[in-house]
């Protein structure tokens, strides 16, 4: 398999240079280890999927494709590597994106595609566009170019781990190698690619909690789907890791999947953003997120890679990215509170909070009682050790509350 995988990432360099693995000052110090990030980010379209799109249209051409168009289904990373390989290879191209992509994505990929790429919306869902990408495959004899469940797919992902063997220090070997998961393509061609250089303990993969595709298929010890998944980390909300796939990872143990709270992801793109300038969507922040999981107990002491896999963000999310951070980091809190309808009630509550808390919504939720109304309100402040001496003031005072920030159905409603 690395000869096969160094021919490729030698034949990748007519597209664009190896990305960079950088040693990361800030995350060393933290965590009193070697961390290197492997910045995927900085490839020409922001991701790694660029890597997978170019190694099978590159043998599919060799194999006597060429006249055929070329087919894929994605709202995302997967897409735009394949408008921009398609365009360097000069095929014709048809990505097949659902309705509700965002104008920004569909940009995007026909910027890279330029004028060998066609854009066709189809379905609400991205089931309804691959289904028709599929049929339409059919119809025209063309060539469909999977995500990650192909073996010239994952030979192209693998080219990640050959880079990294080629970038890191004479005579340094990773302790660890944190690994991003969403249809595994990315995880099993660089496992596959370290084969015995790295026992298997020294990989950890990160999931979002909302997409464990790879943690629940190692429990039950052969693929499941899920049946519900969250997208808000879209890069990895994968309902079923990819057969081959799979079979490349299933010797590693569930305990090495992290799964990892979307909040937790969003705290991290805020911080990467305001510390280190860097921009990150939130599948590219899982494996430096796992960092903050593992803790300088954890880490210390050791070489770290991780792998940075995409920064295509987009910056309307940010409000909400924001938001999400802060209630993760303890420095915003919901509640629902019981008011008296007295004048001066409003006064007293006022008088609870602490020099360093802020209100950030009020809004009364009812006000046909005649005694007392329930308020939402929504409080920032400076350091998270505020709130349990602001929720024992309200106790003295009497005052009758509900910490809502934690219950999704309920803050999803009324937030």
């Amino acid at each position: 398999m690395k000869q096969d995988v160094e021919q490729a990432a030698a034949a990748m360099r007519e597209i664009f240079p190896a990305t960079p693995l950088q040693l990361n000052d800030h995350l060393s110090a933290r965590y009193g280890a070697t961390v290197y990030l492997k910045r995927e980010d900085l490839s020409p379209v922001r991701s790694y999927k660029i890597r997978g799109a170019f190694n099978f249209s590159r043998k599919a051409l060799a194999a006597g494709a060429s006249g055929k168009s070329f087919v894929c289904a994605s709202a995302g990373n997967h897409a735009q590597g394949f408008a921009f390989v398609c365009r360097h290879f000069g095929v014709p191209g048809i990505v097949f994106m659902p309705v509700t992509t965002p104008q920004q994505k569909i940009d995007k990929t026909r910027i890279f595609g330029g004028e060998y790429i066609t854009i066709r919306l189809v379905g609400d869902i991205f089931d309804q566009c691959y289904q028709a990408a599929r049929d339409h495959v059919e119809a025209i004899a063309g060539i469909m170019v999977p995500p990650f469940d192909h073996a010239d797919i994952i030979e192209g992902q693998a080219t990640v781990a050959a880079e990294i063997v080629e970038q890191l220090p004479e005579g340094a070997v990773p302790d660890l190698v944190v690994l991003p998961v969403g249809g595994g393509g990315l995880a099993a061609g660089v496992t596959g690619y370290f084969g015995d250089a790295l026992t298997a303990d020294r990989f950890i993969f990160c999931e979002p909690e909302g997409a464990p595709s790879l943690r629940r298929s190692l429990e039950a010890g052969s693929v499941v789907t899920l049946e519900q998944v969250d997208n808000f980390v879209d890069g990895a909300a994968v309902g079923r890791i990819g057969d081959l796939n799979f079979a490349a990872l299933s010797g590693f143990e569930p305990g090495q999947v992290m799964l990892l709270a979307e909040n937790a992801i969003c705290l991290t793109i805020t911080e990467m953003l305001n510390v280190e300038g860097v921009v990150l969507e939130p599948a590219g922040a899982l494996s430096i997120t796992a960092l903050e999981v593992l803790g300088r107990e954890g880490l210390e002491g050791k070489t770290v890679v991780a792998v940075v896999s995409g920064g295509n963000f987009d910056f309307e999310r940010l409000p909400d990215v924001k938001e999400r951070a802060m209630r993760h980091a303890g420095l915003k809190k919901y509640f629902i509170l019981r008011m008296a309808q007295r004048p001066g009630a409003l006064r007293d509550f006022l008088n609870l909070l602490g020099d360093e808390d802020d209100i950030a919504r009020f809004e009364y939720l009812k006000k046909s009682a005649r005694n007392f109304g329930s308020v939402l309100i929504g409080i920032e402040t400076k350091h998270a050790e505020n709130f349990p001496l602001l929720k024992q003031r309200f106790d003295a005072a009497g005052l009758r509350y509900q910490d809502i920030t934690e219950n999704e159905i309920l803050a999803n409603l009324v937030i």
